[in-house]
């Protein structure tokens, strides 16, 4: 039997994830595939990278993956990374959240959208005694009516409040999507949260009777349990290390973009920019998503609507590093969250060397700034000194930082973070189904069913499997 060709176009982290998971089944399952992987720009690893530099290690996109999510963990186990892999310093795992201009702790307990414990929030000074009893009455309100979607802030305002929504839940949204909660679909998004209205009726009560079903952290048989967020000792690029040492010599290509896919003799053409063609089997398209319609255009139109119909967003990060001693505040959490009602340029700050070890060299702190989104996009605009400059000042007005960095470092993603609108559940299925008419032609990334590294090596290994079983059954047949 002749090998499968099969072609990935984009080398980000999901089309890495779908070229290893390629090379992975043919070892696995005996079967001989030829893999070619096409990259537009002049490495891989898409918005993974990152900088060593004077003692620090400066992450220019994610920082990490959830452990919760499995996906990502047991890719890096695969790839031989388990020493490499360090959980979260959880000596100091609190956020604290901008309110006033001033820093207040969120309160312990808070799970993303709704408390779980009374004290803490009882005593809370980030919230209102309003809007404290507002988020309590979660627990005598009824199920809701469930309507064809239904947005983040609609669901929140809701079931907790509008403090809830304002101080909490937006800026969270924003770190996480970069997202308008008034915009954003529930159901795309945070899905467990209707789940828990629909089978406990509260979203407390739910978070209550999960906390005590939980395991502790050495549950018998399952060993120490990982931290929330993972990630690697020298940085999350040695993530994509890993995985481009796995693939077959000679199998990837860089400064290659893709312009066109076209179909002949049951097999896919792939064409770039320059002209070269690349013939295949089965190919997974792990672009954006405005990228993959310009590349499906030509052979369904109406495949490339439904692409181009999936909204992104820009961003930016400002890392600065600092002498600790330049450093007044205490830094005793893994960072602050801005919410939109504070009408402040920055939409959230990590403390990237207190959050994880190996970020910063010894008596030196590491601060990383997020700035841009759906709701913030034109601070995009200004050059990378005003950025720098935006950043110090925030730092000076909210962690009291008047020195001068001892490093900067600015990192662009224009129209990068897809957004998860009204809707999109049922764009993502109508995608799928037109995927359906084009054998062997599958699509992965963080624009479908998961924004986050995790979600990401699901996608592509999930399009890997589809391509192979589609090949395997064309062949059968």
């Amino acid at each position: 039997m002749s090998a499968l060709k099969v072609i990935v176009v984009g080398g980000g982290i999901a089309g890495l994830a779908a070229a290893h998971r390629f090379t992975e089944q043919g070892r696995g399952q005996g079967l001989a595939v030829e893999l070619t992987l096409l990259e537009a720009k002049n490495r891989l690893g898409g918005t993974i990278a990152t900088e060593r530099v004077d003692g620090f290690s400066i992450e220019a996109g994610p920082d990490s993956f959830l452990s919760e999510k499995p996906w990502a963990l047991a890719l890096a186990q695969r790839l031989g990374l388990g020493d490499q892999l360090v959980g979260t310093n959880d000596q100091y795992r609190r956020t604290f959240v901008v309110h006033k201009g001033r820093l207040h702790p969120l309160p312990d307990g808070f799970q993303l959208l709704a408390p779980t414990q009374f004290w803490p929030l009882a005593t809370s000074r980030l919230f209102s005694w309003p809007g404290k009893i507002r988020m309590a009455m979660d627990l005598l309100l009824p199920r809701g009516h469930r309507a064809q979607d239904e947005s983040l802030a609609a669901f929140v305002t809701r079931r907790l409040g509008r403090e809830a929504l304002d101080r909490v839940a937006q800026p969270l949204v924003a770190g996480i999507y970069t997202a308008d909660p008034e915009q954003l679909s529930v159901a795309a998004t945070m899905p467990r949260f209707l789940e828990m209205e629909r089978r406990d009726r509260s979203v407390i009560l739910a978070l209550w009777r999960s906390a005590r079903r939980r395991p502790g952290p050495h549950a018998a048989g399952g060993g120490p349990r990982w931290s929330l967020f993972v990630t690697l000792k020298n940085g999350m690029a040695e993530l994509v290390r890993a995985l481009s040492d796995r693939l077959p010599p000679g199998s990837v290509q860089l400064r290659s973009p893709v312009k066109t896919l076209r179909r002949a003799d049951q097999r896919w053409r792939v064409i770039t920019t320059d002209g070269s063609a690349f013939e295949a089997d089965g190919v997974v398209l792990a672009t954006e998503a405005h990228q993959a319609a310009q590349i499906v255009d030509e052979r369904d139109s109406a495949l490339a609507t439904l692409l181009k119909g999936i909204p992104y967003a820009s961003s930016a990060t400002v890392s600065l590093g600092y002498r600790r001693e330049d450093v007044p505040h205490p830094l005793d959490g893994f960072g602050f969250i801005v919410p939109r009602t504070e009408a402040r340029p920055i939409l959230a700050c990590t403390f990237s060397s207190v959050k994880y070890p190996y970020r910063a060299p010894a008596g030196h702190a590491l601060l990383r700034l997020f700035f841009g989104g759906a709701l913030h996009e034109s601070i995009l605009n200004r050059g990378d000194g005003e950025m720098i400059a935006t950043g110090r000042a925030e730092l000076e007005s909210l962690l009291g930082i008047r020195a001068e960095p001892v490093i900067a470092r600015v990192y662009r993603y224009p129209v990068s973070m897809p957004q998860y609108l009204l809707g999109h559940l049922d764009q993502i299925a109508a995608i799928e189904a037109r995927l359906q008419h084009h054998g062997g032609l599958r699509v992965a990334g963080g624009a479908y069913r998961g924004v986050g590294i995790a979600d990401c090596v699901r996608s592509g290994e999930d399009a890997a499997d589809q391509v192979l079983q589609a090949l395997r059954l064309s062949r059968a047949g």
